[in-house]
């Protein structure tokens, strides 16, 4: 049986490979973004089963059906809303809720293996009506890091901001520690709720709750007092300044 993982945070699908492999599923393929898969599945042939995350770097993963036919099984791997997860409830595509429970793995693979032994067929003709009922956005509510061999799940309420440092990407945790985070700012910020978070300059993303104090600061920009943040200072960009103020305003 061929198997792909398709998932943009890489310490996620490498996890889900090694509890795959526990299971005697040899995963050889790790895609982690739209275009990527679209590409990948258009030069080979289609897997038996795709384990597939929904929100991907570069976009949502049903994007790629609209390129590319694929016949094979899907099982969701998503930390989506209970309002989507119910749509795909309706359309009897099983889905895996972040971050990914043994148990929850092997019922999906034994619903999927069933499957595989019926005629029943999976209607993504369905699931895209579905889907695009259910058009608000959904932001991410918790992130994968990887610590030496250990993967943590941090809550985005949890995260005083995200900054890039040393051209690595980090979480400051509530509790003032920093953590790794596999991916760039910039394909960082659609994941997040943009009503708690703001990107203030290229290199940090702050959580509004996590705000101490707004200082004028020298050439009309704004400096940023962060509860357990004093690394560096925080400075809005100049050319940031207005909408900063717009969005603190509107929030």
């Amino acid at each position: 049986m061929r198997v792909i993982i398709i998932e943009d945070e890489k310490p996620a699908a490498r996890r889900l490979q090694r509890m795959l492999d526990r299971r005697g599923r040899d995963v050889k393929i790790l895609l982690h973004s739209v275009e990527e898969s679209i590409s990948w599945l258009k030069s080979n042939p289609a897997p038996d089963l795709i384990f597939l995350d929904i929100q991907l770097s570069d976009g949502i993963s049903f994007e790629i059906f609209e390129h590319v036919q694929v016949d094979s099984a899907i099982i969701f791997t998503t930390a989506y809303d209970e309002y989507a997860l119910k749509a795909f409830k309706l359309n009897s595509i099983d889905y895996l809720l972040k971050p990914i429970d043994e148990e929850e793995l092997n019922a999906a693979i034994t619903k999927f293996e069933h499957r595989r032994t019926s005629s029943e067929e999976i209607d993504l003709g369905k699931l895209r009506s579905l889907i695009k009922l259910s058009s608000s956005p959904v932001y991410k509510n918790r992130f994968t890091t990887q610590v030496g061999q250990h993967l943590k799940f941090i809550e985005s309420s949890c995260i005083c901001c995200f900054y890039s440092e040393n051209k690595g990407t980090y979480i400051r945790t509530n509790e003032g520690k920093n953590l790794p985070l596999d991916i760039s700012l910039e394909n960082l910020e659609p994941d997040l709720d943009p009503k708690k978070f703001y990107r203030i300059n290229r290199k940090t993303i702050i959580n509004l709750a996590y705000v101490l104090d707004i200082i004028s600061f020298t050439n009309s920009r704004l400096e940023i007092k962060l509860r357990n943040f004093d690394d560096f200072q925080l400075i809005v960009s100049r050319e940031k300044v207005k909408d900063f103020k717009e969005w603190l305003a509107n929030g």
